[in-house]
């Protein structure tokens, strides 16, 4: 129907939902793993509750290293650590977690560490954090519910705003980009905790935002071609906004990177799970939000004025 078009999204959505598959199976997975107490993600104490203890080892942090912190770190507090990761930008810092300590067991800790590395008598802690397991508990529950408040009221938005169909369309790009960030939290090891929530509900904000514009090109295009095939209409309106799509996410990432490259090790936590989640906005909103609405309408369905 429409000239000038190249490629079809609407007629290739089963090899975009492969890849989409793909990126959030890691993800998935994790979230199953949840109920049966088998954490894949990286939790902070904010969500698991315990104590983060960072200190610096004025020596450079090998595999040996943290090996060796976590057997001084293990006879100290008759336990084996959570984790034992290389921190800080100069490579020279290590972060432990524990389970729930108490302030005694802290200082023992370091102590210990101190003397093992010959540390300075008046060295202290770079950070030393506890949270208890029900306040993580709480925080984590918190996280969760906003996150579906955020969707479910978007939800309700886009239906109002064009049609039920067009909400559950979004809602689904919305949900592969949260999937997807959450699989490169699991493969990356990035520290999952209150960071998570921010950088989700931006994605949120921005994933939506770029799924409208597109939404309202389709609206606009079937009323001019009310003869088109909705799956016609849908193609033409994703390749109108394309530019859009490409210099938005564009000047998006610009900042971003400039944060990974600039920023200390908490901001490029922050940084590299917004940079994946604008990348698979931009990727929702072109390839993902416009073919499920028209596969749930009907590929060959032809519009009505």
């Amino acid at each position: 129907m429409f000239k000038n078009q190249t490629f079809s999204f609407v007629k290739h959505s089963k090899v975009f939902f492969i890849i989409s598959a793909v990126l959030v199976l890691v993800g998935v997975i994790g979230l199953l793993c949840l109920p049966f107490r088998l954490y894949l993600f990286n939790f902070d104490i904010d969500f698991v509750g315990g104590t983060t203890m960072q200190y610096e080892l004025n020596t450079p942090v090998t595999r040996a290293e943290l090996d060796k912190v976590s057997s001084i770190t293990k006879d100290v507090i008759g336990s084996a650590p959570s984790s034992v990761t290389k921190a800080g930008d100069s490579g020279t810092q290590v972060l432990i977690k524990t389970p729930e300590l108490d302030s005694e067991t802290r200082d023992a800790v370091f102590e210990a560490i101190k003397e093992a590395y010959n540390l300075p008598e008046d060295l202290q802690p770079i950070k030393s954090d506890y949270v208890s397991a029900s306040v993580g508990s709480d925080l984590r529950n918190a996280a969760f519910t906003a996150s579906l408040v955020a969707v479910i009221l978007i939800l309700i938005y886009i239906t109002i705003r064009f049609e039920f169909r067009s909400g559950v369309a979004a809602v689904v790009a919305l949900v592969h980009d949260i999937l997807v960030m959450l699989s490169m939290y699991i493969i990356f090891r990035i520290p999952f905790n209150m960071n998570f929530i921010a950088a989700a509900l931006t994605i949120l904000g921005y994933s939506i935002n770029a799924t409208i514009v597109v939404f309202d090109r389709v609206r606009e295009n079937r009323k001019l071609e009310p003869k088109a095939s909705f799956g016609d209409v849908v193609d033409k309106s994703i390749w109108q906004t394309m530019t859009r799509s490409i210099y938005t996410t564009i000047t998006t990432l610009l900042a971003i990177v400039m944060l990974l490259i600039l920023g200390v090790s908490s901001i490029r936590n922050f940084a590299l799970p917004l940079l994946i989640g604008i990348l698979s906005g931009c990727y929702s909103s072109v390839c993902i939000s416009g073919p499920v609405w028209c596969a749930l309408t009907g590929k060959g369905k032809k519009n009505a004025k």
